[in-house]
């Protein structure tokens, strides 16, 4: 018995595999040259076929129709075929006859009862074969009771020998086999139903419930091939047969819909076998090592404001998010098919246009969104409104998907339309998932235009790690589950500010729009505030509400920017960035859409650190706007509080005040300034406690006010200790984030360095804060030894962008300062290599600003020259940047370094 493919027509004349076989079969046993010199051919040919722009189904179907030939030409000739109780198949994906060119080649070797030792040895021989001539092979030996136990046992082998495919044997064999995995023996369509739901539910949480990724998985991702291998398979336990346009004939799919299915596997089809001939192996990771390659293969080319790759990936998505429409809308079906008691259908009216039906929504009668447009967005609010509710019926996603046409100009400016909206923004619960819910059958594209532009858009970088549309509906969970009291320990004080703002509609309305005009070109935030602006008016929003809600689209940055990039100890930086924000309201705002922006933007950028700086400026904000913005404090009522506050901390520690001023003697006002009172009292405590001869002090604590590892030096000053310092820390894998360098007036250095594990978490190991003290301690005492550029390997992702290192000198407006702003490559190892050649080129170091952003480094560095003036000589600063551009630009390819001095 044989179940061959036939080859397509399109691949047979380029194959002329008729000769191919005979050059095969001449050789007993098999060559196994020759049959490397067919799979190369085959290789080959279908490469080729590819680039000329031959249908992809064609194309696997070839490799699985010429994978049949090859197998049974080495079974033959390994006379396998001369046993009538030996069977030859093919299972899982090749069983399907859909085989891609690094996919594995799963088969299954099937005996009656036992096998000889002979044959068994012929057996080996034939599976040796196969590895040696290169296939990437599956393969299980079994008889008809091990197949019947493993399946029972086990899901995935029953849907493995569900898609078996007889190559060769008797036919008697392969009947036995299919009557002993039959529903009526094991996995009724109920229970496989079930257990491959589970299945599906189980492998979306593996990848975070989103295709929406920077490098997602084609297969294994929400809306990828696996969703619909899942629904082929339920089909074919069902009804008996894997062909999916039964579907059709079933009334599980329109036309229309069965052909979208079709070309969203296509698509992923052509994706696949373009991936899988660039990498050379079965990779389903669409990795930023092939998505620029993948583009231009595919035929997309750069324009404007949109890269070749953006395009690409943006088509990747929306295909998925239609395919994953599909696989809702299929799974919803066959639930109410297969587990639904056909004898529970109570009604349950809802209003004129809805009622329940076993638990989930429906409409009345098929023509309620035709006669009543609104319908389609009071579907989502009465979701909200009737949480008991399961879901939506399969029927009545079939017809908002095909009413979404009615979604006009007429329909969006209908009053009843505009107050349902704002409705299902006010409600107390399920606006993240209706707002999902929406994105997902197209309704939220439809209703808002300009959203549509960002559905499956990426951005090619390392900083935004999931599409605009899903990173905006990222956001507004983020806010609500500021609203959530389940929430309040996750991060307390944005919970207690939330309770505290009059309208969170206004919240998620500037959470929606605040990135609704990337990729357009021009200043996104200045584009969208007044889409929001002019959105919030249309839609009955007093004037103050709608500016309101405009000026957080226009400012959404500002505050993270300010805190990341500019030095908020600087009483001047606060006084700016209140006077921008102008009142605590609008400071309430803002503070909470940061956090749900950073938080949405890549999860992995979210840690204490970022939330200690943002707490500090909001605190440092919100005491300039309670005193006036007109009544700023100077600069002596600063430095007094701050003493006043770490007095009494040292007293309390045995401290008492004529000491600390003996200490505090020696240092400048900038010192009060840039360090609280919790900071100053530790350090003048240790400097206290610390005899002259046990000098290099080193101090660290491990988590601080600060959400970071604090380390304190106390030392003679050096040119060096900057580098020395920056580079010992690099050799021990932590990350830098911030840098305050001062220098007494008795030229000794009171150096803080605010540090994370790689991880993004302050140390939490003894040990390892006893090394950090051990490690700084031993080069300092050392200063005049110049540090060694730090060489480690940069990591794979950020090899894929080509960063220009832009480097710029600005005045300090205080402290006789030149502040220099480096925006680079990120690598292992940058910090300290700009110390480095800050230290070569006589620079001294007084405060660092750590930020980065996926691929790009953007620090920040206050510097002067040795003698402590501003480096303001226009021709000496052209020599920094030139010697800092030369370095960095060397280190992004990591070659050995190399000495640079002025």
């Amino acid at each position: 018995m044989s179940a061959l493919r036939p080859l397509p027509e399109s691949i047979q004349q380029r194959l002329d595999w008729e000769s191919q076989e005979q050059r095969l079969r001449a050789h007993s046993p098999p060559d196994k040259q020759t049959y490397v010199d067919a799979l190369n051919h085959v290789r080959l040919t279908l490469e080729t076929a590819f680039a000329e722009g031959c249908d992809v189904t064609d194309l696997v179907q070839a490799r699985a129709a010429t994978m049949d030939r090859l197998l049974i030409s080495a079974w033959a000739g390994m006379a396998l075929d001369q046993e009538e109780t030996l069977g030859l198949a093919a299972v899982g994906g090749y069983g399907r006859g859909d085989l891609h060119p690094g996919s594995d080649v799963d088969i299954l070797i099937l005996f009656q009862n036992g096998i000889s030792p002979g044959i068994e040895e012929r057996l080996g021989a034939f599976v040796t074969f196969l590895w040696d001539i290169g296939l990437e092979l599956g393969h299980s030996v079994r008889n008809l009771e091990d197949c019947s136990r493993e399946a029972a046992a086990d899901i995935t082998v029953a849907t493995n020998l569900l898609e078996s495919r007889p190559l060769t044997g008797p036919e008697s064999l392969f009947s036995e086999l299919e009557s002993c995995i039959s529903p009526e023996r094991m996995w009724n369509s109920r229970a496989f139903f079930c257990a491959k739901l589970d299945e599906q539910e189980a492998r979306h949480q593996r990848f975070g419930e989103t295709a929406y990724r920077l490098e997602p998985n084609l297969k294994e991702s929400p809306g990828g091939l696996r969703d619909i291998q899942m629904i082929g398979w339920v089909t074919q336990r069902h009804f008996g047969s894997s062909a999916l346009a039964e579907l059709v004939a079933h009334g599980f799919l329109t036309q229309a819909e069965y052909h979208d299915l079709m070309d969203g596997q296509a698509f992923l089809w052509r994706v696949r076998f373009a991936l899988h001939m660039l990498s050379g192996r079965k990779e389903d990771r669409l990795l930023f090592d092939y998505q620029r390659r993948l583009a231009n293969l595919l035929g997309f080319s750069d324009h404007d404001h949109n890269l070749a790759v953006e395009q690409f990936m943006q088509q990747y998505f929306r295909t998925v998010m239609e395919l994953e429409r599909l696989n809702e809308m299929l799974l919803q079906h066959f639930s109410e098919a297969i587990l639904l008691d056909e004898t529970d259908d109570d009604i349950v009216p809802i209003n004129r246009r809805f009622q329940a039906r076993r638990g989930f929504l429906e409409i009345t009668h098929p023509r309620v969104f035709r006669q009543y447009p609104p319908a389609l967005l009071e579907v989502f609010l009465l979701l909200q409104q009737h949480p008991d509710l399961k879901g939506i019926r399969a029927s009545t996603i079939r017809e908002i998907r095909c009413h979404r046409g009615l979604i006009d100009d007429n329909f969006r400016q209908d009053l009843a339309c505009r107050s349902l909206f704002m409705e299902i923004l006010r409600q107390p619960h399920g606006v993240t998932e209706q707002l999902r819910r929406m994105n997902r059958y197209g309704v939220l594209a439809a209703y808002l235009p300009a959203f549509a532009l960002i559905v499956g858009r990426m951005q090619y970088d390392l900083f935004h790690v999931f599409t605009v549309d899903e990173h905006t509906l990222a956001v507004i969970r983020n806010l609500r589950r500021f609203a959530s009291s389940e929430h309040d320990e996750e991060l307390p004080e944005c919970s207690r500010l939330f309770r505290r703002i009059p309208k969170p509609e206004l919240l998620y309305l500037a959470g929606l729009f605040h990135d609704i005009a990337k990729g357009r070109g021009g200043d996104h935030s200045e584009l969208g505030a007044e889409e929001a602006r002019e959105f919030c008016l249309r839609h009955g929003l007093a004037l103050y509400d709608a500016n309101l809600v405009g000026w957080l689209v226009r400012a959404h940055l500002l505050m993270s920017l300010t805190a990341q990039r500019r030095d908020i100890s600087d009483p001047d930086v606060i006084m700016e960035f209140a006077s921008q924000v102008g009142n605590t309201m609008r400071l309430n705002y803002l503070y909470l859409l940061t956090v749900a922006d950073i938080r949405g933007t890549n999860p992995k950028l979210w840690n204490s650190w970022k939330n200690s700086l943002l707490n500090n400026l909001y605190a440092s904000t919100q005491r300039m706007l309670r005193r006036g913005l007109d009544n700023p404090p100077d600069q002596d009522e600063l430095v007094g509080e701050v003493q006043t506050h770490a007095l009494e901390l040292l007293k309390s520690r045995g401290v008492d005040e004529e000491h600390c001023f003996a200490i505090w003697n020696d240092f400048d006002v900038d010192y009060f300034l840039r360090h609280s009172a919790d900071e100053i009292a530790w350090h003048t405590r240790a400097i206290h406690e610390v005899d002259e001869e046990d000098l290099p002090l080193v101090q660290v604590r491990q988590e601080t006010a600060r959400g970071s590892t604090e380390i304190f030096l106390y030392t003679e000053d050096h040119p060096h200790l900057f580098a020395l310092t920056s580079t010992a820390l690099t050799q021990l894998g932590l990350d830098i984030v911030d840098a305050r360098i001062i220098t007494t007036s008795s030229h000794r250095t009171l150096d803080t360095f605010l540090v994370l594990e790689d991880t993004g978490q302050p140390i939490d190991n003894p040990f390892r804060v006893q090394e950090i003290g051990r490690l700084l301690k031993e080069r300092l005492k050392e200063p005049d030894r110049r540090p060694n550029m730090v060489r480690r390997s940069t990591p794979r992702q950020l090899k894929h962008f080509d960063v220009p290192t832009e480097v710029s000198f600005a005045p300090h407006t205080h402290h006789l300062r030149t502040v220099l702003k480096i925006s680079t490559a990120d690598r292992p190892g940058l910090l300290s290599r700009i110390g480095i050649i800050l230290t070569d080129c006589q620079v001294k170091v007084h405060n660092a600003k750590i930020a980065t952003a996926g691929e790009q480094a953007d620090d920040v560095f206050y510097i002067s020259n040795l003698d402590d003036t501003p480096i303001s000589d226009p021709e000496r600063q052209a020599l920094i940047a030139s010697r800092l551009r030369e370095a960095l630009e060397i280190g992004a390819t990591d070659p050995p370094p190399r000495e640079l001095a002025v």
